[in-house]
């Protein structure tokens, strides 16, 4: 029997960055497919290329057998290819049926045929078992129930094929098993199923095979009665440590706690954190996608108010009402989009480093240029950012160079507590180092760092100590000494039970 979808030797590379090479994938009907792999892995860039929204390099796409290819997710939807996305695309203001038929609706002449679409909402509805009215608005659902109008949405386009992209992140163990159902009776129908997921035990839940991506590139695929846990962890790491690792703490176990976070919850995303990070300390923060590892960080810095929990400086608990007040208690936050919220691209490198810190420079309502640029330069030298002069506009400067920038900004405030979200993002192997390096001689001069990585050889590389999360919590904090990536792997795969 013919598969109901190859891609064959799919290759697709952004900006000379390579993010798929020769990946391979098979579907059959009525087969519940589970993708897996590390951030970063390809996998969702794999699904953007099959329902349309990228377009590959090179490779062969075959759906029944019919090369296919979609220039956009319209094309894609009318083959019956359709994305359930884990953030779902619903216009909330408008009502259940408009949002199943919109672009498509049943019409009388110029006219909308509303009780037609009614009609056709509430058999869809019938088709997977739920029962969900179709005049009301969106915005009223619970989000297990935004879930199902999306499957109901897939199904009317006569779907071959449904991809799952994280699809339980926020829903209840009552709405996991309905649309585990759903799933089955999907299945049933010969339609295939990809479903990418982090969560270990609902894969062997739910699927018949499972592929694992690595590093952008095809590791293999097994039946999922014939694997475990350990095997498709060793999998999904599987690759040799090419950079050193720390071998211990360089953080005496009585060192002063400088921060203190004590069951920090806000909404789904954190749930109950708890952490302690010490004077000169390297705190490595690591989980998957959705982990809440930012959320967190966002609490700490005022960027967000926390439902419930405490925060303590030197012992001490202080309420951080927003990111101006973090700044004046020292902390310090490099984002992981530093072109949104860590720099002025428009503005010079200048402008940029004495934000923070710019009222030390006013006097009588007016700007001491010089001594904010002898600042400027002084702090960038110290963070060695390549560039032609305080003047040149952050935008022309690179990625790396552009993140010395934000943490010459800090460094200036004389930031105690620095948070790196993603701190290499985006920057070439050599401005990796050179970050590497500046962040070590700042946990040596005494400053504290919590450094947020979806990169495991930067985490073992960097962490005095690692927190592991897990969708909103705290499931591990391990030394350095003896830790593994196949171990914080598994922690950051563990659900903590409720």
């Amino acid at each position: 029997m013919t598969e109901l979808l190859e891609m064959k030797n799919v290759n697709k590379a952004f900006s000379g960055v390579q993010a798929l090479s020769d990946v391979q994938f098979h579907l059959r009907h009525g087969e519940v497919h589970a993708f897996m792999g590390e951030n970063g892995a390809g996998k969702s860039t794999l699904m953007k290329i099959l329902t349309g929204v990228y377009q590959r390099d090179t490779g062969e796409v075959l759906l029944e057998g019919k090369a296919v290819e979609y220039a956009n997710t319209a094309e894609a939807m009318a083959d019956g290819v359709i994305i359930v996305h884990q953030e779902l695309n619903m216009m909330g203001d408008l009502t259940v049926y408009e949002n199943i038929f919109i672009g498509r609706e049943s019409m009388n002449g110029f006219l909308i045929n509303d009780r037609d679409n009614v009609k056709r909402a509430r058999e869809l509805f019938e088709v997977i078992g739920v029962s969900i009215d179709p005049y009301a608005k969106v915005d009223s659902l619970t989000v297990g129930q935004q879930q199902m109008v999306e499957i109901a949405k897939a199904v009317s386009h006569d779907a071959k094929i449904v991809v799952f992209d994280e699809p339980t992140s926020a829903l209840t163990q009552a709405e996991i098993n309905e649309l585990f159902t759903i799933i089955d009776d999907l299945k049933s129908k010969g339609i295939g199923i990809i479903y990418i997921t982090h969560r270990m035990d609902e894969v062997f839940q739910i699927s018949d095979r499972i592929t694992v991506l690595r590093d952008g590139e095809y590791v293999g695929t097994v039946n999922t009665a014939d694997t475990d846990k350990d095997e498709l962890i060793s999998m999904m790491v599987g690759r040799e440590l090419t950079e050193e690792v720390k071998l211990a703490s360089q953080v005496a176990d009585d060192a002063e706690v400088v921060l203190e976070v004590e069951n920090l919850s806000a909404g789904r995303m954190v749930k109950d954190v708890s952490f302690k990070l010490r004077k000169g300390e390297i705190l490595g923060v690591s989980g998957l996608m959705g982990a809440g590892r930012t959320e967190m960080a966002r609490l700490i810095y005022g960027a967000e108010q926390p439902e419930s929990g405490t925060i303590k400086l030197h012992g001490e608990e202080v309420k951080i009402k927003s990111t101006e007040e973090a700044v004046a208690m020292g902390i310090g936050y490099l984002s992981e989009d530093r072109r949104r919220y860590g720099v002025l691209v428009e503005k010079n490198v200048a402008e940029n480093t004495v934000l923070p810190s710019i009222e030390k420079y006013i006097s009588k309502g007016l700007i001491n240029d010089r001594s904010a640029n002898k600042d400027a330069l002084e702090y960038n030298k110290v963070v060695r950012t390549k560039m032609t002069g305080i003047e040149q506009v952050v935008r022309t400067l690179s990625g790396g160079n552009q993140q010395k920038v934000v943490l010459a900004k800090w460094l200036l405030r004389d930031s105690e507590i620095l948070i790196f979200d993603e701190p290499t993002r985006g920057i070439d192997v050599g401005a990796k180092a050179e970050i590497y390096e500046i962040m070590q001689e700042l946990a040596d001069e005494g400053k504290s760092i919590i450094m947020i990585s979806s990169e495991m050889q930067e985490i073992l590389r960097m962490s005095d100590r690692i927190v592991v999360m897990c969708e909103g919590n705290v499931t591990a904090t391990l030394p350095i000494e003896g830790a593994t990536q196949e171990e914080i792997l598994s922690y950051a795969m563990m659900r903590k039970e409720v």
